[in-house]
């Protein structure tokens, strides 16, 4: 009986490992942002919006340079681990081409208030809540969203759960979350055998199933979306794009930039002409009036 008692003891230290790991994993450094677009020369506000939960976020309101050249506003994501500040080459370019924009810190990044955790669920909910706190300021929809990463991801199912946010720019997004994990290591190697018990411990924390927020089970209801991916990316892979892309049903445009990883395509020459002039089309185009059955906005 002692071998059987040391197995049980063991399996419960293995688990409790996996769970104690996950915790620990599960965690994005908080860095505050320190520049603003004050250093590029252009107009903005601080400003402080409410999200789920009471929380509250920080986040940048921008003008576009020139006045009386407004052609829309644009909600900025940034990626996991990050701030608005990583959006500064975006707002610098937007407001040259006459559109506002507000960039701001998710939940428990940046000067954002801390919310136990983040997560993709999290970052959707922060979009909607930046779309409800434009509409509060008098502004009307629809509000493009250009999201990194996990915020692009995070555009992808907030846009098909708010007809508000539309069109979407996606740079290096993710096609399931559950992969996007497995890729980066999480549930690999020692921990592979307990891999699926980890990932329902991470849907009870959530409070979402991963199949429910995966970008590619959401992406056919966003009317457009301009996927960007590096064709040598080496966090999210290039066949996730093409895995959003074929999902989108025909809603979606594909651009995979040659020799561009994860974080660098807006220095390819191309982007910012070609991203603008999506925005600009998309923008153009879109009514808030084309609602799809049961999306709804937050709150």
């Amino acid at each position: 009986m002692g071998w059987l008692l040391w197995a049980v003891c063991g399996g419960i230290a293995y688990v409790g490992f996996g769970v104690l790991f996950t915790w620990v994993f599960w965690r994005n450094p908080r860095v505050p942002p320190r520049k603003t677009p004050a250093e590029l020369g252009v107009p903005f506000r601080e400003v402080w919006f409410p999200t789920v939960g009471g929380k509250r976020l920080h986040g940048w309101l921008t003008a576009p340079v020139e006045a009386g050249r407004h052609q829309g506003l644009v909600i900025l994501v940034h990626g996991w681990g990050r701030n608005a500040q990583r959006m500064l080459p975006y707002i610098r370019a937007l407001a040259a081409a006459g559109f506002g924009s507000l960039a701001f810190d998710a939940r428990h990044h940046g000067l954002s208030d801390r919310d136990g955790f983040a997560s993709m669920k999290k970052f959707s909910e922060d979009i909607r809540a930046a779309g409800d706190f434009l509409e509060k300021q008098g502004e009307k929809p629809p509000f493009a969203v250009l999201g990194l990463s996990i915020g692009g991801s995070a555009a992808i199912h907030a846009a098909a759960h708010d007809s508000r946010l539309r069109p979407v720019v996606t740079v290096g997004a993710f096609a399931h979350p559950r992969e996007a994990m497995i890729a980066l290591g999480f549930g690999r190697f020692v921990l592979a055998p307990l891999a699926p018990l980890l990932f329902r411990f991470i849907e009870w924390r959530v409070g979402a199933r991963l199949d429910q927020l995966a970008p590619e089970k959401n992406i056919a209801k966003v009317p457009a979306v301009l996927l960007v991916h590096g064709t040598h990316d080496t966090v999210v892979p290039p066949t996730d794009a093409q895995r959003l892309w074929a999902a989108a049903g025909g809603r979606a445009e594909l651009w995979m930039i040659p020799h561009r990883g994860h974080c660098d395509v807006h220095v390819e020459p191309e982007f910012f002409p070609k991203v603008i002039g999506f925005l600009s089309q998309g923008l153009s185009a879109s009514s808030p009036d084309d609602q799809d059955p049961g999306v709804k906005r937050l709150g």
